[in-house]
């Protein structure tokens, strides 16, 4: 499987969850991957599962120190990046919008959005020096069709979908590509939060039941949709709001 033979790519938050499938499934059709997470044992543990093609670098995607030192180590070890999954992010627990504290409404904020502002500083020059390259943020259906109690969190994916049709359209003409992928709750590490209750077979058929295709989503789903959108097949694709739901945005 190649079909991105010859690419390179960040994947951000890439220790667990969506990020390490999406980084397993990039490896798999030829791409060479930096897994950037702020878990540098689980992040070196991917990449160990891996093989030569990966490494793991320490960052903390709200410093933009870290995100420099993140593409200049993929720089150096593979080269540009081609293309770039900002999928690092956080959520509070599902609660009252005003039970939320201003701690927690600044961290959501600055994992979830002020991440992809510090990762275009870092990687716009070096694709407009090539003209080309794919830009993935991970928002959610959340910032599309928001659930109640997760009010500060549907906000910050509404603006990573938004910020995302906004730098395809600022981008287009250096031929830098962005999309953005808009999963429905997976059973990640951020489940219980999303549902604010404990995590139980019962309470899951909750949410469940909200998804017409019956169950929630799978890091692999958001994969397949990661590897096909970075191809040359996805080429004439930019500016999406792609939901990976279930039908949940029906």
């Amino acid at each position: 499987m190649t079909a991105l033979k010859g690419k390179i790519a960040i994947v951000t938050g890439a220790a667990g969850g969506f990020g390490a499938q999406i980084a397993r499934r990039y490896v798999e059709q030829g791409a060479q991957v930096v897994i950037a997470d702020l878990n540098l044992a689980a992040g070196e543990k991917v990449a160990a599962e891996l093989g030569s093609n990966a490494i793991a670098v320490q960052c903390d995607v709200t410093k933009a120190s870290d995100v420099t030192a993140a593409v200049r180590r993929c720089v150096e070890v593979f080269g540009a990046p081609d293309i770039v999954v900002n999928n690092a992010g956080t959520t509070h627990k599902n609660q009252p919008m005003l039970n939320v504290d201003e701690e927690t409404f600044d961290r959501v904020y600055a994992v979830n959005i002020k991440s992809i502002y510090h990762m275009a500083h870092a990687i716009v020059p070096l694709m407009r020096e090539r003209k080309s390259g794919v830009i993935l943020n991970v928002g959610s259906v959340a910032g599309i069709r928001p659930r109640p109690g997760l009010t500060w969190y549907n906000g910050s994916k509404g603006a990573v979908n938004m910020l995302s049709k906004s730098m395809a359209m600022e981008l287009a003409p250096d031929n830098i590509r962005v999309n953005a992928i808009c999963p429905v709750m997976g059973a990640t590490g951020l489940l219980e939060n999303f549902m604010g209750i404990p995590d139980t077979p019962e309470n899951r058929a909750k949410f469940i039941a909200t998804i017409p295709l019956g169950r929630l989503c799978d890091p692999d789903d958001v994969a397949q949709v990661a590897v096909f959108l970075a191809t040359d097949g996805a080429a004439y694709l930019t500016g999406l709001e792609v939901p990976v739901d279930g039908g949940r945005t029906i």
